[in-house]
């Protein structure tokens, strides 16, 4: 009968193999802000919750962006409004421009597909080949029509530089450590 073999350890001046280096994912800084100042849920309108359906998946490699993942959970936390220190101004603020961006997605594709099926009536008498060419053109440029009117029915266009860049501030980031002195 065979004896099972026992496992032997390396000797001692044998080299380890270096440790792989994993990339921890962490809520960036303004992200605790938010859970620290929450006080409850708040419960997303209709536009929000279909403009967050009209929004593409994201592969995150630097997370640098936020999903629509991140943006449903800033706009489903409720805050104080009594509450005026300059942190909840700040979370109220991000809450707002995402709020604004979620729904001014609805404008890009209902403009789109405005656009395409007025295209598709105005050349009804022609034949399909020359629908099929035209058509994903017209959509295409439809997008970045309702993009534009997206944002002045929403106020994207009014608001500051400030409130844009908070919401485009990322819900998650690398965790890069401290490093020894």
């Amino acid at each position: 009968p065979a004896r099972p073999r026992a496992a032997r350890a390396p000797p001692a001046d044998a080299p380890l193999a270096p440790a792989m280096a994993a990339n921890i994912v962490v809520p960036s800084d303004i992200t605790i802000l938010e859970n620290k100042l929450c006080i409850g849920k708040r419960r997303l309108g209709l536009f929000e919750s279909t403009g967050l359906l009209g929004m593409a998946p994201m592969l995150h490699i630097h997370y640098s962006k936020m999903d629509k993942g991140d943006k449903r959970a800033v706009l489903s936390k409720k805050f104080d409004d009594e509450d005026a220190s300059p942190a909840s101004n700040v979370v109220r603020t991000r809450q707002e421009a995402v709020r604004k961006e979620v729904v001014a997605t609805n404008f890009m594709w209902g403009t789109a597909g405005a656009m395409t099926g007025l295209a598709w009536w105005s050349v009804r008498r022609y034949n399909y080949q020359a629908r099929l060419v035209a058509l994903p053109f017209i959509f295409y440029g439809g997008t970045f029509v309702g993009r534009a009117l997206g944002d002045i029915c929403t106020g994207r266009n009014a608001e500051y530089a400030r409130d844009r860049f908070l919401a485009s501030l990322p819900a998650k980031v690398y965790y890069a450590g401290t490093t020894a002195p």
